[in-house]
């Protein structure tokens, strides 16, 4: 592909990204790319940006037999739907470019199994945050086995919400409100704030980090709907943010380990200072200590320019090329790993029900009680139906690499 062959766009989805993506290909001048074709669920549905006549179409075939559409750009928030999209379009040797974390997450092993039977290509960095190339990165800049972790902030909506009650000492309810009204948080927020936005992420993430690819159902995560007021002056007493973080850690030169957790934040830390609808993600290598990056990581405007970034990657014949998972020495997925975890409950039993090496600090009154520490992750995995409980809130407290930060 010449780096003048104007890319013929065929478009799934023109929601808030897809509209965004429309606006940054008019804007920029060196794309070389133009949508051709956008199919949508129902043409009739008022939308804030207009088209042409005849650009939408309800029907995929319009876009799939259409000869002169070389790309296709999906963006539906369907995640069968969109497999199905993907898979076809790689199927007949069609290059895509997609932010669709959830379904990516559960399908890769099959979409890039398409990619190398069909010899094409699917590129996702907006899948992963927003705004930030750290997909791109990890393919190329740390493309050995010097890295030792992946952490962050991948979560715009819960990382507002907490920022309005850390920064701007609004209650939880009062800042998840907000946050919906601004569009951050949907009117069902649990995929974000349970935690799930930043999983499916996280998955993504380590497939290019480590090779290592590691289902959803394996990975210890839970999110912020429990937290409580007592959690929150906890971590103000103790001069510490409450934030959502996933992080995916070497625990030995031949394993790793990942999980999604809530964590009390030290001041010192790249990411206590990551706020609002941000993302932060902090790389650790052997060699090069900490490297930080930050940005917006949802939104129409970050992403869709996350997407276009993917697209003009494509006018050079772009493609992952997944090395890592050609290692001969790629380390295990564990979850035999010690974690120092803050539980705060009141009616679930949580010393009872669950079994710690060292207990570092416990309180017991009759309003509320916790008990911080050490516990194996796979105990936590084995009784994760626990966190589901209102009563529970748990937060990870940072021992990994504690020697190499001081």
């Amino acid at each position: 592909m010449t780096d003048t062959k104007t890319l013929k766009i065929g478009l799934f989805g023109f929601g808030t990204v897809g509209q965004g993506v429309w606006k940054v290909l008019r804007s920029a001048r060196n794309a070389h790319a133009e949508i051709r074709r956008i199919c949508v669920r129902n043409i009739s549905k008022p939308r804030a940006t207009v088209v042409p006549d005849g650009m939408l179409t309800d029907r995929a075939e319009d876009i799939f037999d259409d000869p002169e559409i070389n790309l296709i750009v999906e963006l539906v928030d369907d995640a069968d739907a969109s497999f199905r999209i993907v898979s076809t379009a790689l199927s007949r040797g069609i290059p895509v470019v997609s932010g669709s974390k959830a379904m990516i997450a559960r399908h890769l092993p099959e979409l890039i199994e398409l990619q190398r039977k069909h010899d094409t290509a699917l590129l996702y960095d907006a899948s992963s945050c927003g705004s930030i190339p750290v997909i791109r990165n990890l393919e190329e800049y740390y493309d050995n086995d010097l890295l030792l972790e992946v952490k962050g902030i991948l979560n715009g909506s819960s990382n507002y919400i907490l920022s309005r009650v850390f920064d701007h000492g609004e209650d939880y309810e009062s800042a998840l409100r907000r946050a919906q009204e601004l569009g951050f948080a949907e009117s069902d927020p649990s995929f974000d704030i349970d935690g799930f936005d930043a999983l499916f992420k996280l998955i993504i993430i380590t497939v290019h980090a480590l090779g290592r690819f590691v289902p959803a159902e394996e990975i210890f995560t839970c999110g912020i709907s429990h937290i409580d007021d007592c959690d929150i002056r906890y971590a103000r007493e103790k001069n510490r943010k409450i934030k959502l973080v996933a992080q995916v850690v070497k625990t030995e030169p031949d394993a790793f380990t990942m999980f999604v957790m809530p964590e009390l934040v030290e001041p010192s830390r790249y990411i206590y200072s990551v706020d609002d609808e941000y993302n932060g993600v902090v790389i650790r290598g052997e060699c090069y200590d900490r490297q930080f990056m930050f940005g917006k990581g949802a939104g129409g405007l970050p992403t869709a320019s996350s997407i276009l970034s993917d697209i003009m990657a494509r006018r050079h014949d772009y493609r992952y090329e997944y090395k890592k998972m050609e290692y001969v020495n790629r380390p295990h997925y564990t979850t035999d790993v010690t974690v120092r975890v803050y539980i705060r409950y009141n009616r679930t039993p949580i010393p009872q029900l669950l079994i710690f090496s060292t207990i570092h600090e416990q309180l017991l009154t009759p309003g509320h009680k916790y008990i911080i520490g050490d516990v194996n992750l796979s105990e936590l995995i084995a009784n994760r139906d626990i966190f589901n409980a209102p009563d529970v809130f748990i937060a990870n407290i940072p021992i990994f690499f504690r020697d190499k930060d001081n």
